[in-house]
Formats: structure tokens, sequence, C-alpha cells
């Protein structure tokens, strides 16, 4: 059992928690709690850490926590040691060293139509999970973040996933207003969600192709990206409310292009 802060592991560990830097340097991240441990593809676990007092109450998950943990090598660390790795007021007891997932453009334009999320300067950490998590449900193909949006392997961004994080491809563009170029050129319409649109955005069609780009929480999209997309829409407000959360934003329409979608079968 590790006992010391000072091992190694335990402090790459710590580093992965508290840094962006370390986490592309290591090409890893941590992903913690019961349900993230069992979610986790087995192939890209790196290491596994557990507390010396884990437990699990639910009988069902406890079996299921068991017998992975059968099957792969684990550390015990002293409880001491587990809170300095862990990022939550009150850890389950155990987390995971996870590899970090590379994709590229075709991982996400697999489907004749895909249905994508473009994200430019979302800064808030569980913000952008939350999206990913409601994207995944509503049937996304992936996420496109501009380079200065938040870390997406933030402990917090992965929290707030869920799990997603392991099953919704994403990719960070360097060049913004090339990517968006390229989904033009693939015949991906790219809407945006602006004061200026004129449209309610259940009155488009996104049957096709689509794209919704979203900007940052407190000052919306810049106006070199709004430029680029091929059609303002609006989500109509009621009462004195000027707009919503970017997440809830998101959520919103990507849910409306699913139900369309669902209407088509």
């Amino acid at each position: 059992m590790i006992t010391s802060a000072g091992n190694a592991r335990v402090r790459a560990a710590i580093q992965l928690k508290q840094k962006a830097r370390a986490r592309r340097e290591m090409g890893a991240f941590l992903t913690e709690g019961v349900k993230m441990f069992l979610e986790a593809p087995e192939e890209q676990i790196r290491e596994i850490y557990v507390s010396e007092s884990f437990s699990c109450q639910d009988q069902e998950l406890k079996r299921a926590v068991t017998e992975k943990m059968e099957r792969l090598p684990y550390e015990m660390v002293s409880e001491p040691v587990f809170q300095k790795m862990s990022d939550t007021c009150t850890p389950q007891g155990i987390l995971c060293v996870m590899e970090a997932q590379h994709y590229v453009p075709a991982d996400l334009l697999k489907k004749e139509a895909p249905l994508l999320l473009l994200l430019e300067n979302i800064q808030d950490p569980g913000n952008l999970g939350t999206m990913m998590r409601a994207g995944e449900g509503a049937g996304i193909d992936g996420l496109i973040l501009s380079r200065d949006t938040a870390d997406i392997y933030n402990p917090k961004t992965v929290r707030a996933t869920m799990g997603s994080i392991y099953r919704v491809p994403f990719l960070y563009a360097q060049d913004f207003g090339a990517m968006m170029a390229r989904l033009k050129e693939a015949g991906i319409c790219i809407y945006a969600a602006h004061l200026q649109g004129e449209t309610d955005y259940d009155r488009c069609d996104f049957h096709g192709g689509s794209a919704f780009l979203i900007g940052n929480e407190a000052k919306g999209l810049t106006g070199g990206t709004a430029a680029r997309a091929d059609r303002y829409m609006k989500i109509p407000m009621a009462g004195e409310v000027e707009s919503l959360n970017a997440g809830i934003a998101a959520a919103i329409l990507m849910y409306e292009a699913a139900r369309q979608r669902r209407r088509q079968r």
C-alpha cells in the first residue's frame, strides 16, 4: 500500500489533477468514482488507485466493481494520500489514470448527415462537460472546440460528462475558421444561435448535416466566427429574459435536431 504522497506515481496523478499542461504532456487524465470506473474502457486504463477504506454499499455495483478489479491490477493507497489525489470533497475511494483519446475530423464525419456541436471559447469546465453529456443523449456525432475552450480533460469537465467523455468524439481546432470551412465543404450547414437571428430554431430543418455554433458564456460568439455561420436562428424568449445559459441553449438545439431526425425514421 502506498502511504506517501511523495511517491512518484502519486505525484504524477496529482499533476494530472491540477495542470492541463501535465495532462497534455503525459497524454493522460484522471477519472474518479464508481460509475466512472465501471464505464471506463479497460484498454484505456493505465492505473487504478483504491483507498484503504473503499467500500460500495450497493450490492449490484459492488459485484460489478469486484469483477472488474479482479481482471485489472490496482494499487491500494492510504486515506491521506487518496485525499491528495482526489478532486472531490467526499471521494468515493476509487480513481483511474486514463489514456487520453485523439480524434481526427474523419472520426466525427463518418455518418452521411452528421450532427455536431461547435464550441467557441467555452470557459466553464462543468458547462463543457454538461454539453458533452447532453450531446451524447441527443445523439450528436462529436464536438469541435476552439483552442481557447476549456480543457475537456479538466477533472470538473470529466466528472460533469458522467461517462460521455469515453464515448463522444471531440477535437480542438487550432484554426477554428478553417475547420468551419472544411465542414461546409463536407455539406454541413452551420447554424448560429444569435441575437440577430430572425428564424425560430424549431422552424429550421436539421435533417441534413448540421453543426450548432455556441459561443462564450459571457460574450457569445466573436464577430468573425458568427460571420462564418450559414444561418442565424433564435430561441424565442418570454418575459424579460434576454438569453439562456450556453449549455441550456446547446441542449435545446441538439434535442430539437434529435426530435426531427426521429420523426424522419
